[in-house]
C-alpha cells in the first residue's frame, strides 16, 4: 500500500496510507508546558483500518503523549516529565527538576511511496539550560501491508554525553518503587486499551510480563466505538545488547515501556554514546502468538 507524506515546517510530519488514514503524525514542536517534558513526540497512532492506538495527555498523566523517547530518572533531572519519585517520600511535583529534549533539525530526509525515513538530530537541556546530551534519533515508516493489516515503525536512538561527568540513568524503581521501572521509549495507549491483554512469546498477563525480557511484547485491546481489536508489537533491535526489561501495565492504564534501567542504574561516561533500535508493529485484530512471530520474521531491519 502506498503512503503519502506532508511535512508541516516547524510543526509536524504526516504519514498517510493510500485509503486516507493518517497513521502517523510526528510532532517536534516545542509543547507549550514544560512541566510536561517538552520533547517530540508521535500521535496519533493508527492502524490501517483507521483505530487510534495512542492516548494524549490523559488526565492521569498529562504528560504521556503517544510515543516518546524518555528518561525518568538521569542525574536527579526528570526528563519524563509530571511528579518525581524520591525515595522516602513518593511522587512529588518538583518543576525544577524537570529536563526537555530539543529538536535541533533533520540531517536526513528521504520519503517515497513505499517509506518514510529521516535522522533528527536533538539536545537533551536540563532545566537549568545545560545540555547534558545530544541524541541522533532514527525513525522510519515501512512495510505498510494492507493484506496484513499492519505497518511497522523503526525508532532508532544513538545518544552522546556532552558533559564532563558520567550521566546516571535510573528509574522509580532503582529509587526505591517497586515494579515502576519506566525509562526508555515509551508508549502511552487509549484508555479504552486499559484491560487489554499483554503477552510475549512465553507468557502472558501485564502482571507476570513486567520487569521480564523476551524479543518481543504483543499488547491486543478492543475497542469502544467500533466492533473489533488492535493489536501493537513492541520489538527489540537485532541487537543481543538491547534488550531491556519491559515495563507493561493493562491496569490502572495501557502502556509499554523498552525500559533501559528497570532494576539497575547504569553510566554513560563524559564523550560516550549508546546506541538502541527498536520496532513497532501496529495491526488490525487481535494477533496470537504464531501471527506475530511470522509477521515479524517477514520483515528486515536497514
Amino acid at each position: 500500500m502506498a503512503i503519502r507524506v506532508t511535512h508541516v515546517h516547524g510543526e509536524h510530519i504526516a504519514v498517510e496510507a493510500a485509503n486516507g488514514t493518517e497513521i502517523l503524525r510526528y510532532v517536534y514542536r516545542p509543547d507549550p508546558d514544560a512541566y510536561e517534558a517538552r520533547k517530540p513526540y508521535a500521535h496519533p497512532l493508527r492502524t490501517l483500518g483507521g483505530r487510534l492506538v495512542s492516548g494524549y495527555r490523559p488526565s492521569d498523566h498529562r504528560w504521556h503523549k503517544g510515543l516518546q523517547m524518555t528518561a525518568s530518572h538521569l542525574s536527579g533531572q526528570n526528563f519524563w516529565g509530571g511528579h518525581s519519585y524520591v525515595h522516602g517520600e513518593g511522587y512529588l511535583d518538583l518543576p525544577d527538576l524537570i529536563g526537555s529534549m530539543r529538536h535541533d533539525g533533520f540531517t536526513e530526509f528521504t520519503a517515497d511511496e513505499q517509506q518514510l525515513a529521516f535522522t533528527e538530530e536533538l539536545t537533551w537541556v536540563e532545566n537549568g539550560g545545560g545540555e547534558w546530551a545530544r541524541e541522533t534519533r532514527g525513525v522510519r515508516v515501512h512495510s505498510v501491508d494492507e493484506a496484513a493489516g499492519a505497518w511497522a515503525l523503526d525508532w532508532s536512538i544513538r545518544l552522546t554525553n556532552l558533559r564532563d561527568v558520567p550521566l546516571a540513568f535510573g528509574s522509580p524503581t532503582t529509587a526505591g518503587r517497586e515494579l515502576a521501572g519506566y525509562t526508555g521509549l515509551h508508549w502511552r495507549g487509549p484508555r479504552d486499551f486499559t484491560g487489554g491483554v499483554a503477552f510475549a512469546p512465553e507468557g502472558e498477563g501485564a502482571e507476570k510480563l513486567m520487569g521480564t525480557r523476551s524479543a518481543w511484547l504483543a499488547y491486543t485491546g478492543e475497542h469502544d466505538d467500533v466492533d473489533g481489536h488492535s493489536t501493537l508489537v513492541f520489538e527489540h533491535g537485532p541487537d543481543g545488547d538491547a534488550a531491556h526489561h519491559w515495563f507493561v501495565r493493562a491496569e490502572p492504564i495501557p502502556t509499554v515501556s523498552f525500559s533501559w534501567a528497570f532494576f539497575e542504574e547504569f553510566e554513560l561516561p563524559p564523550g560516550e554514546s549508546f546506541a538502541y533500535r527498536y520496532r513497532v508493529v501496529f495491526a488490525d485484530g487481535a494477533w496470537d502468538r504464531e501471527r506475530v512471530a511470522g509477521h515479524l520474521a517477514g520483515l528486515t531491519w536497514t
